[in-house]
């Protein structure tokens, strides 16, 4: 089977592909600039292929030949990246017709219980790409999913780095709403699932099967970690407010840290569990959170090969703002919490 992963360079992508090279699949990377994936360890064993998603002439090559297409595009680094999203899905769908590709994989988000102008736009953005993948004439299967859970991740390093750097946890009143995270190991686990699957067009929600609120979120982080914080509730503070400060606190892009705060206002939890029993195993049994958390800052041994070690932990080829493992690790032995993050000149 050849598999087509279109954001390969992020970091889902970087724990799929090495999955899907396991397997036996044949898998061709689409990046806009295919030297992007020159980091990772995997990059020699895979086939490349320049892929923007909005560039509609880009796609007919990159589909040559090609199974299942997994779909792992999400901007939020742009103003108007829901406009891009939405175009880069209508092509990736119309290229998907007119291919031999028999199927879509999605990774979305959860879709909260509101009206959809009440979602956040990073919510909304990942909920109208289902919508048009969905209109396909192939299969469409959408893994819906709230916190990654793994060094690297970008929700894991926004929990980390502003569990770490703050002394005061700070939550507004509004997020004490439900989370219920997954680790990139079983998020990955389903991507598998469902790239062998052979169902029709459907979504499904996956998690751990265990919920949280974000601060307690933040309160078990510390404790791992050995760097316990001071909890403070701030009543009626506007999640723009709290998007500014968490992006000022971390080194997350600052339009992504925004866009994750905003949707903590919603319960982000799994509405069923079907995804176990039809994409895995009906005994698959995902890691917990506590467990999830404590694999992903545990340091790498050096003595042991990059593929040959645990995805939840750090990896050659993460983002170069992936520093809340190391960091936790650092300062948790000295007793001293952490400096803030490198000035981005705002």
């Amino acid at each position: 089977m050849r598999v087509l992963v279109v954001g390969a360079s992020g970091y889902v992508g970087s724990r799929v592909v090495p999955a899907l090279l396991t397997t036996g699949c044949t898998v061709r990377v689409g990046a806009r600039d295919p030297t992007s994936v020159r980091r990772f360890r995997w990059y020699d064993r895979v086939e490349t292929a320049a892929v923007d998603v909005t560039a509609s002439h880009t796609l007919p090559s990159a589909l040559a030949d090609v199974d299942v297409v997994v779909y792992l595009v999400h901007g939020m680094r742009s103003a108007n990246f829901r406009d891009l999203d939405l175009t880069g899905a209508r092509e990736m769908r119309r290229a998907v017709d007119a291919s031999s590709a028999t199927g879509i994989v999605y990774v979305s988000g959860f879709v909260p219980d509101c009206e959809p102008q009440e979602m956040s736009e990073h919510l909304l953005s990942r909920w109208e790409v289902e919508r048009e993948l969905a209109r396909a004439d192939r299969s469409v299967i959408t893994l819906r999913a709230g916190i990654v859970l793994g060094s690297g991740s970008t929700s894991f390093e926004v929990l980390g780095q502003l569990g770490g750097r703050l002394p005061v946890t700070m939550v507004p009143d509004w997020m004490y709403a439900l989370v219920e995270p997954i680790a990139v190991v079983d998020l990955t686990t389903a991507v598998l699932g469902a790239v062998f699957s052979e169902l029709p067009t459907e979504s499904f929600d996956v998690g751990c099967g265990e919920m949280s609120s974000y601060p307690d979120l933040l309160r078990l982080y510390g404790a791992i970690t050995a760097m316990p914080r001071v909890r403070v509730t701030l009543p009626r503070l506007p999640a723009t407010v709290i998007g500014r400060i968490g992006s000022w606190l971390t080194d997350v892009p600052s339009v992504t840290v925004t866009a994750l705060m905003e949707s903590l206002r919603h319960d982000m939890i799994a509405r069923d569990r079907r995804w176990i029993g039809r994409l895995v195993p009906s005994g698959y049994r995902p890691v917990g959170i506590e467990r999830a958390l404590q694999r992903a800052v545990l340091p790498a041994d050096p003595a042991v090969a990059p593929e040959d070690r645990d995805p939840m932990g750090a990896l050659p080829g993460d983002p170069p703002w992936a520093v809340a493992a190391a960091e936790a690790r650092r300062y948790s032995a000295r007793g001293i919490p952490p400096r803030r993050g490198r000035s981005r000149g705002r």
